[in-house]
């Protein structure tokens, strides 16, 4: 097994930055996971450290090992792509094993190995069929297990789960995690869907435009997020921002966002001091806002009148869009609130829960 390091990596077409200055370690038997919108370079990324771009600048290791220069095929890791790329005219077993076999592998090793990968997969009753009688979960694990039997010390993964539909792809996400528990190898895993990263990362590395914008745990991403950028990306529906102005009066710091104003809550006073008189950025999360009558015990309430725009029923809980003078912005409340269009409401913010963010840097206050 083996730990990761993108060193200074910097990856240039023409005048584009798709990679700029990145510096991440992955742990050995870390499951890390690059995400961001389109275009963000995580893809790019990803595709350095398996050689199939050549680096502008800077350098990866894999373990101790220098792999700028080495072909894919020395690198020891293996990839699963968006697409299957399974050959149509073999059959599981043989896409299994047409890697192996090009490296000229004993025949019965090379059954040794498809056959674990098959029951670790639980695709073992396929290993005759063609790619065509599969169904696409069928053919993802095919995919991954094409990958599996080159015992690699990294997998990487571009957007595996892309092309399954909703369901499927919440059962394959739970077998990815169980799989990198299983095997106990570095994964490296891309993808643009901030809940896929949520539920099976170790790490997430968060990217815009390139550039690295937080690595951490899911849950410190959630809770301390470095940016508005992260902040607004991580999590669904994803936070709600004000223009604000922060103000003191009375003893107490007080957020100002014009239709409302939040008491800022006494362990942020000493951070948020320096910006008194100050125009600042104010976030909260949908799940901070709720319903009169179903209110937290426990929380410090700040009360905000406002009228419903929207009311979006998800069985579980009830996704409101809610504007308050000239702010819009989501709750997502408790699903015995009684919401309906064009009601007068008074919602409760959560203020030990806010973030505010510099306008100028666009960086979370600490």
């Amino acid at each position: 097994m083996a730990s990761v390091t993108y060193d200074h990596v910097t990856k240039k077409y023409g005048d584009v930055l798709a990679v700029n200055d990145l510096n991440i370690h992955i742990e050995d038997k870390e499951f890390l996971v690059l995400v961001g919108p389109s275009g963000c370079g995580k893809t790019t990324a990803l595709r350095l450290l398996a050689g199939l771009e050549d680096i502008t600048a800077g350098e990866i290791r894999i373990g101790d090992r220098v792999v700028n220069d080495l072909a894919p095929k020395d690198r020891d890791i293996a990839m699963v792509f968006q697409s299957y790329a399974l050959y149509p005219h073999m059959s599981v077993f043989d896409n299994m094993a047409f890697g192996l076999r090009l490296r000229k592998m004993e025949k019965a090793e090379i059954k040794r190995r498809v056959d674990k990968a098959a029951s670790i997969l639980g695709i073992e009753a396929l290993l005759q069929r063609k790619p065509r009688q599969l169904s696409g979960g069928q053919r993802q694990r095919v995919a991954v297990g094409r990958a599996i039997v080159r015992e690699p010390n990294v997998f990487l993964l571009d957007e595996p789960l892309s092309n399954l539909d909703a369901k499927l792809r919440v059962q394959t996400r739970a077998e990815l995690s169980k799989l990198h528990k299983d095997l106990a190898t570095t994964f490296i895993y891309v993808t643009h869907d901030q809940v896929e990263a949520m539920t099976m990362a170790t790490r997430i590395a968060v990217m815009s435009q390139g550039v690295l914008q937080q690595i951490d745990t899911p849950h410190n991403l959630y809770d301390y997020p470095a940016n508005k950028f992260v902040a607004g990306f991580i999590g669904s529906p994803a936070m709600n921002f004000f223009d604000a102005k922060l103000v003191k009066g009375s003893g107490k710091l007080v957020v100002d966002a014009g239709a409302f104003k939040v008491d800022v809550p006494k362990k942020s006073t000493k951070a948020y001091e320096g910006y008194v008189g100050q125009s600042v950025t104010l976030g909260i999360r949908p799940e901070d806002i709720h319903h009169t009558k179903f209110t937290p015990a426990g929380i410090t309430p700040a009360k905000v009148e406002g009228k419903v725009e929207v009311v979006e029923l998800m069985g579980n809980e009830i996704v409101t869009y809610i504007k308050s003078g000239n702010a819009n912005y989501v709750a997502r409340v408790d699903p015995r609130a009684e919401y309906k269009y064009g009601d007068k409401v008074q919602v409760i913010f959560n203020s030990d829960n806010i973030h505010l963010f510099d306008n100028n840097t666009e960086k979370a206050i600490r």
